[in-house]
């Protein structure tokens, strides 16, 4: 173990926690695809398999990011923001539907679909990085600072919140944290949120999945059931929640034991969106609670690098990305709970999913990388304060 952890650079606890969350997420998966095995007349462990081998990709591309210095991603985020935004334009003209929301591009030759807001993101919080430590004496000039940051932000915020207005917002709320973070006026934040409050109003009223926004926002507020007459159970529009309350009610405080989940075969994506009331039904919620803990104790690690980083754009790409996944995490547990309308915001590192796992891994790869960075300063303060000539007295240890 020792031999292992001294190949892997940065805070050792994020590893921990990420070997920790990937361990329990083939568990979950393994657990939650019966029902998606059977209708598609495939084996579970073809779908154990691919997970196990997109977790292990990932741990690759989090390991090559963490082995890259931090401030090569300044001028990555420029090339990843040229990318990001035709990409999200050609999804919403020309990506995969479905349930009316194009989310998703198939790339060529592999056959593979990608998310492209899951991109977007990784590529906005960078570049937000390198705009605010470097514009960080002029960050309240408007012509100069404020107009070029808000303007990418909200450009970003409508082209995903087209198709996908959960992750838009999880984006645009860590977005502002990162602006708070870099001093700017609170009279700009409330400008900020004013214009992020009229785009998410022109999307729930005019956007393709206008009626999905409003049934789901009614759905959340109205306890009583949605539809007069006798109804089945999956005609009720709070039915997903439901099962979700059920599932973890179930649970108890030790849980039914590993892959003895009965809500898994009832709940819709219990192996995406609603694997935390699947964790919580077999683990109980002492499960649910140390999984908790997890996410809570990985943003203590990154706010720690936050605060020991000597530069900047090290601290605001931490700090960014770090409120990303973690806001990511609380957001998905908040709805298998009912605090949140449903979405589909999957569970990072633990939710079965591709480029969801991959680009997760990357950011955590760029948080270890400024970690890295903090702990070679470190190293090398320690050895200029080592005296060239010590005296040896003899007699001493």
């Amino acid at each position: 173990m020792d031999q292992i952890f001294s190949k892997l650079k940065g805070d050792k606890w994020i590893w921990i926690i990420v070997i920790v969350l990937s361990g329990w997420s083939l568990l979950a998966v393994y657990s939650s695809v019966g029902t998606l095995a059977y209708k598609e007349g495939k084996g579970t462990e073809l779908y154990l398999f691919k997970h196990f081998s997109i977790i292990v990709v990932g741990l690759v591309l989090m390991y090559l990011s963490h082995k890259l210095d931090y401030r090569y991603y300044a001028g990555i985020s420029k090339l990843l923001m040229i990318i990001a935004i035709p990409l999200l334009l050609f999804t919403l003209i020309g990506g995969n539907k479905v349930n009316e929301a194009s989310r998703w591009v198939t790339i060529p030759v592999i056959n593979q679909t990608f998310q492209t807001s899951d991109l977007a993101k990784l590529a906005l919080i960078t570049f937000l990085a390198r705009m605010l430590s470097r514009k960080a004496h002029e960050i309240k000039d408007l012509k100069k600072s404020f107009i070029p940051i808000m303007g990418t932000v909200c450009l970003v915020f409508v082209l995903i919140a087209w198709a996908n207005l959960s992750t838009a917002l999880m984006l645009f709320g860590t977005s502002v944290l990162l602006l708070l973070i870099g001093r700017v006026s609170f009279k700009q934040i409330g400008i900020v949120c004013v214009g992020g409050a009229f785009l998410l109003l022109l999307v729930i009223l005019i956007g393709p999945r206008r009626a999905t926004y409003i049934s789901r926002f009614e759905s959340f507020f109205k306890t009583e059931q949605t539809t007069q007459g006798p109804v089945s159970f999956q005609e009720d529009k709070n039915y997903q929640a439901n099962l979700a309350k059920m599932s973890i009610a179930s649970g108890e405080l030790f849980g039914k034991g590993a892959g003895n989940s009965v809500g898994r075969n009832l709940l819709p994506h219990p192996y995406s969106d609603f694997i935390f009331a699947v964790i919580v039904e077999e683990y109980g919620t002492i499960g649910g609670a140390i999984l908790l803990f997890l996410y809570v104790a990985l943003m203590y690690r990154c706010i720690r690098i936050v605060t020991l980083s000597p530069r900047a754009f090290g601290a605001f790409l931490a700090a960014g990305l770090g409120f990303s996944l973690t806001i990511q995490a609380l957001a998905n547990m908040a709805v298998a709970v009912g605090l949140g309308p449903v979405t589909g915001v999957p569970l990072p590192l633990v939710s079965m999913g591709g480029t969801s796992i991959l680009f997760t891994s990357v950011a955590l790869g760029i948080i270890l990388s400024v970690s890295r960075s903090v702990e070679e300063l470190k190293g090398k303060e320690e050895l200029n304060e080592i005296p060239k000539n010590p005296k040896v007295v003899v007699g001493t240890i």
